[in-house]
């Protein structure tokens, strides 16, 4: 009699970053591919949200299988949609800038516009492809009545400035533009008597959602956006670039701050882990391979850049399961303490490193999000 092989139950935390969302794709393409993998619950943030969504609506039709083809399936669809764009990459920009847009005439030209015009006035119909796109792809009654994998989506309320989390059975298409709404491309989206604006800006993903409502103590976070950068920005769009990748990792650097804190207080038997859960952090993140993709590749939907970022994103699951599979159920992964290091250092993938378990950071403070729901 074949044994089957025991499964590890994780959740996800999927980062928002525009066609860097590919590179997730790749990642979730390899967690789904292991029977030993089970996804409890995920957490995502504009691309990561889509991506999110759609694996869920995947599972709910056809398991683990199903969740891969549907992840293919929309990525597909996003580069078919794009394909009449006027920012579409020329052969002499990818000889010139790699996968970037900055040596584009249009994207300079488009660049200009959204500084000088709000979307109201340049697109007053408030035209978004990504809605044809995901009413072709999502059956959105079938991901609302889903019962297994957990899912959260967060927007920002443009009115309090605060995380605004979404749960499966509340999701919908404006909800997932909602999440994915960068205010200098798209009108606010609005959802009853609140609009809203991209999650990034307070939950890039957001973490706490996994820990008060959901049962795995593992949780992988997929990173897409650079923490450090060794380069002093000097040109404008490289200090736009640093500015957006620091304005959206603020709040989820927060959360693992507060999250190891209070780690650190249990391992030391100063808080109950009874009443507060002891999270194992996770992360899959490729920095040597992504730190060359600037904000203007982010609209690169150039179908040969989706899968680049897909085959790295493969690759770096690949291989944090041959070395840190083990750790699942057992210990974090994520050592805080070092993770800039790692970055400074760009040259090691964090996700195939096997980190000292259960290394905190000391200057932190504690959080309630970590304390268990009653």
């Amino acid at each position: 009699m074949v044994s089957l092989p025991k499964t590890k139950t994780i959740s996800l935390a999927l980062q928002g970053g525009g066609a860097h969302g590919a590179y997730t794709w790749g990642v979730l393409d390899r967690l789904l591919e292991d029977e030993r993998i089970e996804i409890h619950a995920i957490s995502g943030t504009s691309a990561g949200a889509i991506n999110a969504a759609v694996l869920v609506n995947g599972f709910a039709k056809g398991k683990y299988k199903g969740a891969r083809k549907a992840l293919e399936e929309l990525w597909n669809a996003i580069s078919d949609v794009s394909f009449v764009s006027p920012l579409q990459q020329m052969p002499w920009d990818r000889w010139i800038n790699g996968w970037n847009l900055d040596s584009s005439p249009m994207y300079t030209l488009y660049d200009l516009w959204t500084r000088l015009a709000s979307p109201y006035d340049l697109n007053p119909l408030d035209v978004n492809p990504l809605r044809t796109v995901l009413e072709t792809q999502l059956d959105v009654k079938l991901l609302n009545e889903h019962k297994g994998m957990k899912l959260f989506v967060t927007a920002t309320s443009v009115r309090t400035g605060r995380a605004h989390i979404f749960h499966c059975d509340e999701i919908t298409i404006d909800v997932l533009l909602a999440s994915a709404c960068l205010p200098t491309m798209f009108q606010a989206v609005r959802i009853d008597d609140e609009i809203f604006w991209d999650g990034g800006y307070t939950g890039n993903p957001a973490i706490w959602p996994l820990i008060y409502h959901a049962d795995a103590r593992d949780i992988m976070l997929v990173q897409i956006n650079p923490f450090v950068r060794e380069e002093e920005p000097k040109h404008a769009s490289e200090i736009i670039n640093r500015m957006n990748e620091i304005g959206f990792n603020s709040a989820l650097i927060g959360e693992l701050r507060a999250i190891n804190f209070v780690s650190k207080l249990i391992h030391k038997n100063k808080l109950d882990e009874k009443e507060y859960k002891d999270l194992r952090m996770h992360l899959i993140y490729s920095p040597k391979e992504l730190h060359d993709l600037n904000a203007s590749s982010k609209l690169n939907a150039n179908w040969d850049f989706f899968v680049y970022l897909r085959d790295i994103g493969r690759t770096a699951a690949d291989s944090w399961l041959e070395n840190n599979y083990d750790s699942l159920g057992t210990r974090a992964t994520l050592d805080f303490d070092s993770i800039f290091e790692l970055h400074k250092k760009s040259a090691q993938s964090t996700g195939t490193e096997k980190k000292p378990a259960h290394k905190q950071s000391a200057n932190l403070k504690p959080s309630l999000n970590q304390k268990k729901k009653a």
